[in-house]
């Protein structure tokens, strides 16, 4: 069916530790009958109380899945438990993921051909190898590891003919450390110990030295190696390979356990080498002391690190990878870097790790592409010809039906889990990783065709399966992300239900959508529905991390939202002390709306690159030859949030509210999403997510007083969250301690009689260009816990007295008149100001605070015909 799809993976050739070497050639395919009815039976959903075979290999140790013997394939991944197993045709035609989503019907046999191959590569890992977490263990065999007498080194190298061992301890002459290989391409030497001490001590440089058939040495940094160095003084000095293994006096012991996984993950993206201020380099040491802090004041629950694995070209991103088991050595040893991790478990903060498996860096000299030296894909990490080379990116790329390759890659996984600690990965580059084409010139239009056919990488795909698997089952609480652009059916589903494992992917059309509106459109070309459809157009059965911006959208030819919205004017007005300009006063009002929708309604979690929380300017540039080497772009401008009278401060403000406002109403774990009203003529946009009621105007003149917006639950509502507050920058134009009670609308039950399919509304006041968050009070509370609740972060509340004028100006009630969306309650404002005036309150008017609109609406309420009737109304209701 596939023909373009290569063979399993098996060790009949290239296999390191056979524990039966002779009958390595028999199990190339398994083809015995059993298999066949094993591979019908894990294809296909065990309802009736059983275990779904393919969970088993999800949570190979979990306890609830027990230990088996290996004596067939069926014993290797059945659990012996009260399980009914059955192998009907009807059941072997059904696989659970098709009742998530009936639309994968039609591509069966692609679902049955990889869940197959997936089940038959883990069958051979548990005949040869003790299972999948056992094979993923082979740092303790590749690379550099202690004997009980000496070092054991091996490297998988079958295109080498001689090899050797040379670094520091040996004078880098290797005429003494000649290596074996074995029948499977694997090179290996036992250095004894000299008086009592490792022959190649801590911290020394290591290489290893092979003859490929051309006759000639070369030199290569080991692909398992820890540690790995460049001199800092010598400008295109090549990496040099470190044996890193350090006394237990000088080795990082964790100090605190893992935090809990949240419910739903915020993540703060960072770069450790470009977080700091001045023009250079950060360490992971002054990331942790530094950065770790703000991340936690600013009430993020995750850390998302890139750049972690050593990558020799700094501007690169850390995206093209030249030692996969090394953190990188420009801010730090491997224990600094174990001290920010646990730093931040120390917080309350999971720790993820940018991993890229989708492709290599192309170096030669200091990377895993100096290990391919025109051998055959067998015998290589990498594809040969056009299929192992990224044309765009100029690097190679892993042929993942390989036996070895899965080895270093599932044990890379595992390598920074266990011991550095992390929490879990996003992976880079996966919709590469998906297709022969890599997606390269493909636009994606939805269409299932395009995902399921002879251009899906079966291989790839069960690659990732395993690595899923595998990371589910040591670390459950684990989070892994997907950057994939094509909107893979099943990339966010269980691996047992035929899916491919992630917990959640990237919403990356998202950030598109605001640069394409920033670029291309003026605020009144900016439509609702279009806005309100990309961000809640995703399978929701599949988690998305929503995000305004990421590195992506930062990096040199770009900008970053607050720089597209301010431009040159954030050089020069952002000070507090003078009036802000129309252009700041649209950027901050603007920025603030678009993260906050985009948080709210984008996903099931958010993601946020460090210094966008506060708007920062500018873009990113590496330090490279286009540049002149210089590091000015590549910092982060944190005394600009830090300078008290700078406006930066209002967005930092702000995007700390937006995180502890998911704290205090768990809205981003809840599946209860509604949008109510995208109201294109008035430019306001109304949904519920959670049991929060969100009302965002991006007008950029109008203010509604009275605007009814649709809710589901009755009760009483307050405001939550106000990007028009003063502590955010705003006008203070919305009363924080004003009671908003609801009105059943139409027939129970029916929604075509309900306000904008709601049985609930009530009225408010949107100010243009606003965001405001309401919540249902719960009324058994006392009133003391109400007035608690009222804010959502005390640490942000401002007792002003130009807040509470404000505040105090504006009562909104909802048993008014019946008005239809975006009709002015204009009654309220009114009957307000003049009974304020009756009782003598002092306060400024109304005029002084509010926008040249605002003056309009208050100058047209006071000589409203219809005051005197609504003031009863509203004072009864008061």
């Amino acid at each position: 069916m596939m023909a373009s799809l290569s063979l399993l993976a098996t060790p009949s050739a290239f296999r390191s530790f056979s524990p039966s070497s002779n009958n390595n050639r028999s199990f190339v395919i398994l083809r015995s009958t059993t298999n066949h009815q094993l591979a019908k039976q894990l294809a296909a959903e065990y309802s009736r109380g059983s275990q779904n075979l393919l969970r088993r290999h999800l949570f190979p140790c979990n306890s609830l899945y027990r230990r088996v013997s290996y004596g067939s394939p069926i014993s290797a991944v059945i659990v012996q438990d009260t399980s009914t197993m059955t192998t009907s045709e009807e059941e072997a035609e059904h696989i659970r993921i098709f009742d998530v989503d009936t639309a994968l019907r039609p591509f069966k046999d692609h679902f049955q051909y990889r869940i197959k191959k997936y089940v038959d590569q883990n069958t051979l890992f548990e005949k040869y190898e003790g299972g999948l977490e056992e094979f993923a263990k082979g740092y303790l065999k590749f690379g550099f590891n202690k004997d009980d007498d000496g070092i054991v080194y091996r490297e998988w190298a079958p295109a080498a003919q001689e090899a050797q061992v040379v670094g520091d301890f040996n004078g880098w002459d290797g005429s003494n450390h000649q290596m074996e290989k074995n029948q499977f391409g694997v090179w290996s030497i036992k250095v004894p110990d000299y008086e009592g001490n490792p022959a190649i001590p801590h911290n020394s440089r290591v290489k290893f030295r092979f003859k490929h058939g051309d006759g000639v040495w070369v030199d290569r940094i080991p692909a398992w190696v820890k540690y790995a160095t460049v001199d800092p003084n010598t400008f295109g000095a090549p990496y040099d390979g470190v044996h890193w293994d350090p006394p237990p006096s000088e080795r990082y012991e964790f100090k605190y356990p893992r935090p809990p996984k949240p419910k739903a993950p915020r993540i703060y993206e960072a770069h450790v080498g470009m977080s700091s201020s001045e023009p250079r380099i950060s360490s992971y040491r002054e990331f942790a002391d530094e950065v770790l802090p703000r991340i936690k004041a600013n009430n993020y629950n995750t850390v998302q690190l890139m750049a972690v694995m050593e990558h020799s070209y700094y501007a690169s991103f850390g995206y093209h990878v030249t030692n996969f088991f090394s953190a990188s050595s420009r801010s730090g040893t491997p224990e600094d870097l174990k001290y920010l991790i646990d730093k931040a478990h120390s917080l309350g903060l999971q720790v993820l790790m940018d991993v890229v498996h989708s492709h290599a860096s192309n170096n030669v000299t200091d990377g895993l592409n100096g290990f391919d030296v025109g051998q055959s894909s067998q015998e290589s990490y990498f594809h040969t010809g056009e299929k192992g080379y990224h044309k765009l990116w100029d690097s190679r790329l892993f042929n993942y039906g390989n036996w070895e390759v899965l080895r270093f890659l599932l044990s890379n996984l595992r390598w920074w889990l266990e011991e550095f600690k992390f929490d879990g990965f996003r992976f880079d580059g996966v919709t590469s990783m998906l297709y022969h084409h890599h997606g390269i010139n493909m636009a994606f239009t939805g269409n299932y065709n395009e995902y399921f056919n002879e251009a899906t990488d079966v291989d790839a795909v069960v690659y990732l399966m395993l690595a899923n698997s595998l990371i589910h089952s040591i670390l459950p609480d684990a989070t892994v992300i997907a950057e994939d652009v094509s909107g893979m059916p099943g990339l966010g589903r269980p691996v047992y239900e035929g899916g491919i494992g992630f917990d959640y992917r990237l919403a990356m059309a998202i950030p598109d959508k605001w640069i394409d509106y920033l670029k291309n459109k003026n605020d009144e070309q900016w439509l609702m529905k279009d806005l309100s459809w990309n961000l809640t157009n995703r399978r929701h059965t599949e988690k998305c991390i929503s995000y305004a911006e990421s590195h992506d959208q930062s990096i040199v030819g770009d900008k970053t939202i607050a720089f597209f919205l301010m431009d040159k004017e954030m050089y020069s007005g952002m000070s507090c002390l003078t009036d802000a300009s129309p252009a700041i006063e649209r950027g901050i009002a603007l920025h603030k709306m678009i993260h906050c929708i985009t948080m709210a309604l984008g996903g099931e979690g958010y993601l946020n690159f460090m210094g966008n929380e506060f708007g920062h300017p500018e873009w990113i540039d590496f330090p490279r030859e286009g540049n002149g080497w210089s590091y000015e772009k590549c910092t982060r401008q944190w005394n600009l949030v830090d300078t008290d009278h700078l406006r930066y401060k209002f967005m930092n403000a702000f995007d700390r509210a937006m995180n502890a406002l998911d704290d205090k109403f768990p809205f981003l774990s809840s599946a209860k999403q509604m949008v109510s009203c995208a109201d294109e003529v008035n430019k306001v946009i109304v949904f519920e997510r959670g049991d929060l009621v969100f009302v965002f105007n991006f007008h950029p003149e109008n203010t509604y007083d009275g605007y009814k917006v649709g809710c589901d639950l009755p009760g009483k509502y307050r405001v939550a969250l106000d990007s028009d507050a003063w502590e955010f920058g705003g006008h203070g134009r919305v009363a924080h301690d004003v009671d908003h009670f609801t009105s059943p609308e139409g027939i129970p039950g029916v929604p075509e009689t309900n306000f904008n399919n709601r049985p609930n509304s009530f009225k408010v006041l949107s100010p243009a260009r606003t965001c405001v968050v309401y919540y249902k009070v719960d009324e058994s509370l006392k009133e003391t816990n109400d007035a608690e609740l009222s804010g959502v972060d005390e640490t942000l509340k401002v007792d002003a007295p130009e807040q509470e004028n404000v505040e105090e100006s504006t009562i909104l009630v909802a048993h008014g008149a019946e008005q239809n969306p975006g009709e002015t309650n204009d009654h309220y404002v009114g009957s307000v100001h003049e009974k304020s005036q009756k009782d003598g309150a002092k306060r400024e008017s109304i005029e002084e605070r509010a926008s040249v609109v605002d003056k309009m609406i208050v100058a047209n309420k006071l000589n409203d015909p219809e005051v005197e009737e609504s003031e009863e109304d509203g004072m009864s209701d008061e």
